[in-house]
């Protein structure tokens, strides 16, 4: 299948490892420029440098998705390197677990303002350039948390949030020709997910309750992405794509 990304431009969240990274990578193999992007300005270096060096398109932004300035630089710099913006994945986000009566303030706001905020403020940025190209694919990286999982309310928040406010934009940004979508993977084997402190036991009960039978990996998420992001995919709107091998129930 023929997905139409060649010399769209995409902005990945996010993307100097794990979901990300991947992410970037197939969009790059499909023909995309890809603007890597991460808190961590020496990984986004490192990872555009790799992409780099396969022969694709890339450059690297570092920048903190909470901050409106440094995601109206990263837009700008889009722009400038490309052309424009096609694609934004929403992907940055990270886990601070505990149950509810010790979950801090501090790590409530991280977790969601990460994922929750840094979504809001990216799809600000990009969406008038998507318009006045006519087409712009949102795709939002959620998680099957948003189901609820116990010790994290703020993570499950966050995510559940972003299912929300994908469905006010598909209705809010269609007539623009933008298309806006969300992914809810299950468990996804990165090094990140490896490092919990309790990653055997998540491992173990995910690989009991998962009908496929494997944990999932990165290019399951990124492989869903590109379809999101294709032209195959431009009567697709508003929808929740779960990639979980089967798993629902926590």
């Amino acid at each position: 299948m023929q997905l139409g990304l060649k010399d769209r431009v995409a902005i990945v969240t996010g993307s100097a490892r794990g979901i990300g990274a991947e992410t970037a990578l197939a969009l790059a193999e499909e023909g995309a420029c890809i603007v890597v992007t991460d808190i961590d300005g020496d990984a986004a270096a490192a990872h555009c440098a790799a992409l780099q060096g396969a022969g694709h398109r890339a450059i690297a932004v570092a920048a903190d998705v909470t901050r409106q300035a440094d995601v109206e630089r990263l837009a700008q710099a889009a722009v400038a390197a490309f052309g424009g913006v096609h694609v934004l994945v929403n992907n940055a986000g990270f886990v601070r677990d505990a149950r509810l009566t010790r979950l801090s303030e501090a790590d409530w706001d991280a977790v969601v303002d990460t994922v929750l905020k840094g979504a809001f403020l990216c799809t600000q940025a990009v969406a008038p350039r998507m318009a006045a190209a006519k087409w712009g694919r949102v795709v939002n990286i959620s998680s099957r948390a948003h189901l609820g999982n116990p010790g994290q309310a703020n993570y499950s928040a966050a995510k559940a949030g972003l299912l929300g406010f994908s469905a006010a934009l598909a209705l809010e940004l269609g007539r623009d020709g933008i298309t806006v979508n969300t992914i809810a993977p299950g468990f996804i084997e990165t090094d990140g997910v490896r490092k919990l402190p309790h990653y055997a036991k998540i491992r173990d009960n995910a690989l009991a309750r998962t009908p496929i039978g494997r944990l999932g990996v990165p290019r399951d998420i990124a492989a869903a992405v590109c379809f999101l992001a294709s032209e195959a995919a431009g009567y697709i709107t508003g929808a929740t794509l779960h990639v979980t091998g089967g798993r629902y129930a926590t």
